[in-house]
């Protein structure tokens, strides 16, 4: 459990209100967040709190870079962080473990993180799940040892997120068997590459592999970079340091560029397509688009950790601001001798709680993640639909944790003033080492563009198999369907319902089953709207289809936002179901109804618009919203310690109990002051003496009276 430091006071609680017998079982609710790695992720924080592994704030790029190396080195050495390996090798085959304990390092220092995730989960899991046999025995042992440090060479300066159209290739020339590996033109360089500035000795590089004059598609192979002791370039070989970035310092990301190198035919990492001697090109995956996917998929991962670790730094502001809220104060409210502490002001929680509310959404999502991705790479759940399903969910949760975590430090940072400005609590270093995570491991908006290209592939197979009379009677009552929501027929119905009673109302909405039936029947609608406009697609040509859906593009993004909120909604409500706690259940569910509501709230124009709520409803979500939050300000500190972070891995002078003690400090001075009789008296305070009239000049007459003669 959390050593955080005793807590400051908190908010008087109405014996007679109804969250007044609702307490927080701490202890159990952090169980039940650290899921079921929780073992693995404990021993992980212990890590992480160990001085060896933490960030030293305002160090140089150099030795900061110098650090996180010989950080990772200590970890290959007796960190536990080889779980995924095979037990050959020696890991564990413990893939969902391995992940739990790896997102886990963020709290220590981001850099560490990702240079962790560099060199075992891309470098080495590349050869691992890219590879064969061979490949196994031959690369693995320095890959997981780190005395190879590797570059997962992938990204291109020209070509990011479209990994299909990068430029490099590799063309296969039968009379040596190898591969000549040509960057062609500088968009082409391999570029934002973790290891590839200063450290790695290999790279696995991705290129268009081309044998007997046909391209088939990227792939991967393993290629040497530099002398290992005087750590120069090889032949053919040139590159760049990236230099100073805006975050994550600690890495030494470069570009690489290759001079028709030569690559031994035995460097291909062949497990989903081989070339033989004579140039023959072989796969077991006979469809190109497949094939590609399929060697994509492998490396998912990256995605599922950086979801975690976003959802981990999220925690950690979140922890800084509702502690520091609790402890700053700040002007005089119905007191004459105290100030207000921060967080019992309305709009402090409307800034920090549906934060939180998120932040646990987010959590029991990422564990639903985390699992669902074990299940695969364990071979539990091995079907294409299953591979499937988990790149979906990888692809809806990263962008939306990511985003979260951006937003909430900057939230956090503001929460906090100036306070949440200095190095020293955080913050601000979390910032920006976290704001390369919307976009590497792929852009947030091309994932959100996948998965809803996902659920329009969904939406169309409901079809498969009827006739076009079918799918048009379909869509004139999806049209029908609409066009009633849109009449004021449904909506008179709520406001009936409701009968004008905003207590009936919010009754309504802190139901279960009308939360979900909003969050879902808003991505249905989305999808079923956007599916009608994209129909003609099918039968243009290939340029005015992809007009159509260019023209359609926010709509889809917007589907598979909703989408998420949806996914993560679902995935509370399932957690809540393990709590048996039931003052810890009656808060969660609290939590969790904030954060539906939120996400209602933040899209109020739909609901409006389409109908779904009428306006006395939709008043009475963000009155309800205010509810919650006073429900929930006295149970603010039990949910952030929850998370189970102790001082040692927030590292924050604002958590360490030092602003209570100067809140302290100062309310005893001013006592003494009073109970002395020595206080100065306010201005303010003091009887107003009336001013004395100016007596008028003999003769004078008032001030505005100089005409009436004239006049009269």
């Amino acid at each position: 459990m959390s050593s955080m430091p005793e807590r400051a006071d908190r908010t008087a609680v109405d014996p007679k209100a109804p969250d007044a017998t609702a307490v927080v079982d701490v202890a159990k609710l952090e169980d039940l967040l650290l899921g079921r790695w929780a073992d693995l992720r404990r021993s992980a924080r212990a890590l992480a709190g160990d001085p060896r592994f933490t960030k030293t704030e305002g160090l140089s790029m150099a030795d900061h870079r110098a650090r996180v190396l010989t950080q990772i080195k200590t970890l290959a050495a007796g960190g536990d962080v080889l779980r995924a390996f095979p037990a050959e090798f020696g890991g564990s085959d413990d893939h969902g473990g391995s992940l739990a304990r790896f997102e886990e390092l963020v709290a220590a220092d981001p850099s560490l993180q990702i240079k962790a995730g560099v060199q075992w989960g891309l470098f080495a899991s590349a050869i691992l799940h890219l590879g064969t046999a061979e490949h196994h025995r031959r690369l693995l042992p320095g890959a997981m040892s780190v005395a190879v440090p590797g570059v997962f060479a992938m990204t291109e300066t020209g070509h990011g997120s479209d990994v299909a159209s990068i430029g490099t290739t590799a063309v296969y020339d039968p009379a040596t068997q190898e591969f000549d590996l040509h960057t062609p033109f500088r968009a082409a360089w391999k570029d934002y590459l973790g290891n590839a500035g200063e450290h790695g000795t290999a790279a696995v590089v991705f290129a268009q592999l081309v044998t007997r004059g046909v391209n088939h598609g990227v792939h991967a192979f393993y290629v040497p970079l530099r002398d290992g002791e005087t750590m120069a370039f090889l032949p053919g070989i040139d590159g760049e340091d990236d230099g100073l970035k805006g975050g994550l310092n600690g890495i030494d990301n470069g570009r690489l560029r290759f001079d028709h190198v030569r690559v031994a035919r035995a460097n291909l990492l062949n497990r989903y397509g081989d070339v033989a001697a004579d140039g023959t090109y072989s796969s077991p995956i006979a469809s190109p688009g497949r094939r590609f996917f399929t060697m994509l998929s492998t490396l998912v991962q990256g995605r599922v950790s950086l979801n975690g670790a976003a959802v981990n730094v999220s925690k950690l502001a979140l922890v800084i601001a509702v502690t520091y809220g609790n402890e700053r104060r700040q002007f005089a409210g119905g007191s004459d001798t105290d100030e207000v502490v921060l967080l019992d002001y309305a709009e402090h929680q409307r800034r920090l709680l549906p934060l939180l509310a998120a932040t646990y959404a987010a959590s029991f999502a990422h564990e639903r993640l985390l699992e669902t991705f074990d299940g695969v790479f364990s071979g539990r759940d091995g079907s294409d639909e299953d591979r499937e399903d988990l790149e979906t969910l990888a692809a809806a949760l990263k962008p939306t944790s990511t985003w979260h975590a951006l937003t909430t430090l900057q939230t956090a940072r503001e929460a906090c003033g100036g306070a949440g400005f200095l190095t020293e609590n955080r913050l601000v270093s979390l910032r920006a080492d976290l704001d390369v995570f919307v976009t590497f491991e792929g852009d947030n908006t091309v994932l959100l563009q996948l998965v809803a290209k996902r659920l329009l592939a969904d939406f169309g197979r409901e079809f498969s198999g009827i006739d076009a009379g079918g799918v048009a009677r379909y869509m004139a009552n999806r049209a029908a369907d609409a066009a009633l929501h849109r009449t004021p027929l449904l909506r008179a119905v709520q406001a009936l319902s409701d009968g004008g009673n905003v207590r009936r109302s919010a009754g309504q909405l802190r139901d279960a089953q009308t939360q979900r039936e909003l969050l879902t029947d808003r991505v249905d609608t989305m999808v079923a709207l956007v599916a009608g406009a994209l129909r003609p697609a099918t039968k243009a040509s290939r340029a005015d289809a992809a007009a159509l859906f260019n023209a359609h593009q926010h709509e889809l993004i917007e589907a598979a936002r909703a989408h998420a909120d949806l996914v993560q909604w679902e995935a509370f409500t399932a957690g809540l179901a393990r709590v048996d706690d039931a003052g810890t259940r009656q808060v969660l569910t609290w939590v969790r109804d904030l954060f539906g509501l939120s996400v209602i709230e933040r899209n109020l124009a739909w609901y409006l618009i389409n109908g779904r709520l009428s306006a006395g409803r939709a008043r009475t979500v963000t009155s309800y919203i205010d509810r919650l939050l006073g429900r929930l300000r006295p149970h603010a500190q039990d949910l952030v310690d929850a998370f189970g972070y102790g001082p040692e891995h927030v590292r924050a002078t604002i958590t360490t109990g030092a602003e209570r003690e100067r809140q302290d400090e100062a309310r005893a001075h001013y006592r003494a002051e009073r109970a002395s009789g020595d206080a100065p008296v306010p201005e303010k305070s003091l009887p107003r003496a009336r001013p004395a009239l100016a007596q008028p000049s003999p003769g004078a007459r008032p001030v505005g009276t100089e005409n009436l003669t004239a006049a009269s």
